[in-house]
């Protein structure tokens, strides 16, 4: 799982380089970290199906995930301040790129009707966001002891500080981009 982080150092950063026009290695947008969120509105009236997330999170990225609470109440959504609606894991170095490589070469070639990610899920300022609709794309969740399908929010995050030279790391990286 070594080929993604080896690639990025010798080939993909001194092409950047020259790419974009700049100075110094160091210049280059580097990935920082990508966060991984799980949003779960029902885990109002289904605490348990919570806990089956935070446990199916744990299991893709090998990392051990956190509950996130609500920061205030809002009656009409049945919630309170500090009741846990979701999980969120934010990986770094090593396991990034191991979970970027099996997103990249083995999640998302699963994706029914899978046309590319969309070039426009950009936030302006150098980071991507991509959601999955269903967890099961990914090998590590066995698919017959599911009970419920939820999705995920990928967020990867760059040092870049626009859109072009971000897009352009992750292109390198091979993030598989619509035309």
């Amino acid at each position: 799982m070594e080929a993604l982080i080896s690639k990025y150092k010798k080939t993909i950063v001194p092409g950047l380089k020259d790419k974009l026009g700049l100075k110094t290695i160091m210049e280059v947008p580097r990935l920082e970290k990508i966060v991984l969120n799980i949003g779960m509105g029902s885990a109002v009236t289904n605490p348990k199906g919570l806990e089956v997330a935070v446990q199916e999170l744990s299991t893709i990225t090998g990392q051990r995930a956190v509950k996130t609470y609500a920061r205030k109440s809002i009656a009409g959504f049945k919630v309170r301040e500090g009741m846990p609606l979701g999980a969120m894991v934010t990986l770094r170095g090593q396991q990034m790129f191991e979970f970027l490589e099996r997103l990249i070469y083995v999640a998302l070639p699963r994706v029914r009707d899978f046309k590319g990610l969309s070039p426009k899920s950009f936030d302006g300022r150098g980071n991507y966001n991509l959601s999955i609709k269903e967890q099961i794309i990914f090998p590590e969740i066995d698919v017959d002891k599911v009970d419920s399908y939820h999705g995920l929010n990928v967020t990867m995050v760059t040092t870049a500080k626009e859109d072009d030279p971000a897009r352009e790391l992750l292109s390198e990286l091979g993030m598989p981009f619509r035309k």
